[in-house]
């Protein structure tokens, strides 16, 4: 049975270039072995990819070993929900650029994400809204 995004259509693919997903399917699906919960599709920005990376999670290193080819600024990837809430607090609590939470790309974004954010959150964070 096909996934859905936070929208209620069909889950559409976030990006294959470089392949993003827990399985690397291009999608950001559910995997019961997902733990950091890769359901969130993204556009990076350089200050997003600088905040995760001073928190310990370096996303622009590129390593073979995962299938992960490193990211830049202006990629679309399944990122870990927590770590995309963690920007958005980051935002708010320590006044961090706006740029610091990535643009969600609604359609490719999973369902499962409404559990811990609101539409509304993550409409006014859309991807060609900002």
């Amino acid at each position: 049975m096909p996934e859905t995004n936070v929208l209620g259509g069909e889950l559409e693919p976030c990006g294959t270039d470089p392949t993003t997903g827990f399985e690397r399917d291009g999608c950001c699906h559910t995997h019961p072995d997902d733990r950091g919960r890769h359901e969130l599709c993204a556009v990076m920005t350089a200050a997003f990819l600088s905040f995760s990376r001073e928190r310990g999670n370096d996303l622009v290193t590129p390593r073979p070993d995962l299938q992960f080819p490193g990211l830049e600024a202006g990629d679309r990837w399944c990122l870990c929900l927590g770590r995309w809430v963690e920007a958005l607090e980051a935002t708010r609590e320590q006044r961090l650029p706006e740029t610091t939470v990535p643009p969600v790309v609604l359609e490719a974004t999973n369902e499962a994400v409404l559990g811990a954010v609101e539409l509304e959150t993550l409409e006014a964070h859309a991807y060609g809204n900002l």
